[in-house]
């Protein structure tokens, strides 16, 4: 029975992930490198914890609790060594995560389960050295990881399938819709599905056929909106095949066939442009308004959670 919870990396991700298990009751470690950066998560937290309140999806009774179920730790050996269920993350780069399974080997539980948030390397390249692919994940949360229900889920050839079964109740415990990828695929599925969408985007924008704003309101006002609830297969089935081979036939030839990073992208990175986290990307963020943003943001992912939570227990 999974009862502790050990999260390794406590940025953003790592974060949100343990805030996730301690609202559902699980006991959660934090461990990082610096104590500075176990604060900055107890802080972000907090803040997360509250925002949640003020959207009455918490009590603050259950914000307590919550609270009370996360532990924070510099020690690697002591944040792991008792935890049934570990996740890895960390920074995505190849060599740290090598030398952390190293270094779990050595620590953890025979029997507990190891999961990565990765979202770039395949599991056959994290266990290339790693003893312990019998019981090693992929659970990969999207940002932010409190808040947003997928989470996709990737096994090893030698992963026992009681640990993939383990896993996926796991997720469904603490309120994620995990979905499980029957074969490794760079990108898995969403980031795929995303980046598709995402390098047409680049594309109109380049190509001057609407500025930014627009573009994105022809997703958020369209298939974003029903893509809350209806899948692209699903929509293919209710819009009529037919009519959607007749799309394909005429649009997928017009269509970016790029092979790499849109040069907008590209170029406004060499400047040092890099979105809210420096002020300016596509659009220009005063300090406080990246923050409104966020804000803004996360409110609106509460009150869609809250719906389709409803339409679920229909």
């Amino acid at each position: 029975m999974i009862k502790k919870i050990a999260i390794i990396g406590s940025g953003v991700m790592g974060s949100g992930i343990a805030q996730s298990f301690a609202v559902s009751g699980y006991f959660v470690t934090i461990n990082d490198i610096k104590e500075e950066l176990l604060y900055h998560a107890q802080k972000r937290i907090s803040e997360n914890l509250a925002l949640l309140i003020e959207e009455g999806a918490l009590t603050e009774q259950e914000m307590l609790g919550a609270l009370a179920h996360i532990t924070y730790s510099v020690d690697l050996e002591a944040a792991v060594s008792d935890a049934d269920f570990i996740i890895e993350a960390i920074p995505e780069v190849i060599e740290l995560k090598v030398h952390l399974y190293e270094q779990l080997e050595k620590i953890i539980k025979p029997d507990v389960i190891v999961a990565s948030n990765t979202s770039t390397f395949p599991i056959s390249q994290l266990m290339e050295k790693a003893s312990f692919a019998d019981r090693m994940v992929i659970t990969h949360f999207f940002n932010p990881g409190h808040l947003v229900p997928l989470v996709e889920v990737v096994k090893h050839d030698e992963t026992k399938p009681e640990v993939v079964q383990t896993t996926l109740d796991l997720m469904r415990k603490i309120g994620k819709s995990p979905i499980l990828l029957k074969k490794e695929i760079a990108g898995f599925i969403a980031n795929r599905l995303q980046t598709a969408l995402m390098r047409e985007a680049f594309y109109l924008l380049k190509a001057g056929v609407a500025d930014a704003k627009d573009i994105d309101t022809a997703i958020t006002a369209g298939p974003g909106f029903r893509w809350a609830f209806t899948g692209p297969i699903e929509i293919a089935d209710f819009g009529g095949l037919d009519t959607w081979q007749r799309v394909f036939d005429n649009v997928a030839p017009e269509l970016d066939q790029s092979k790499e990073a849109p040069v907008l992208i590209r170029d406004l990175v060499a400047e040092g442009k890099l979105g809210t986290k420096s002020g300016e990307g596509i659009f220009t963020y005063e300090e406080s308004t990246a923050s409104q943003k966020l804000d803004e943001r996360d409110r609106h992912f509460i009150k869609l959670g809250k719906l389709k939570r409803v339409k679920e227990e229909v």
